[in-house]
């Protein structure tokens, strides 16, 4: 009994586990090319933006003042136009 103890303590002695001390090199690694990764799209997104944003948009002529649009049956509190629109007067 005393000897099958003994080749066991020695057969777990002898198989160490080198699995987080091994992986250390591949973690840096990849969390260094993810790092990279990270920033090369914030400066492609930056870049598409910055593209998008400085080209102008169409403006587009004034719709024909059909009648039915703004029918106003109530007198708004802050006056006869809306809050949000130009006034022409």
């Amino acid at each position: 009994m005393a000897s099958a103890l003994i080749k066991s303590a020695f057969r777990a002695s002898a198989f160490k586990r080198n699995f987080s001390s091994s992986a250390h090199n591949d973690e840096a690694r990849e969390a260094a090319k993810w790092e990279k990764i990270t920033y090369a799209g914030i400066a492609a997104c930056a870049i598409l933006t910055i593209f998008n944003l400085s080209k102008g948009h169409p403006h587009y002529e004034e719709p024909p003042p059909y009648p039915y649009l703004h029918i106003r049956n109530k007198e708004f509190p802050w006056g006869p136009d809306g809050l949000f629109e130009r006034k022409h007067h």
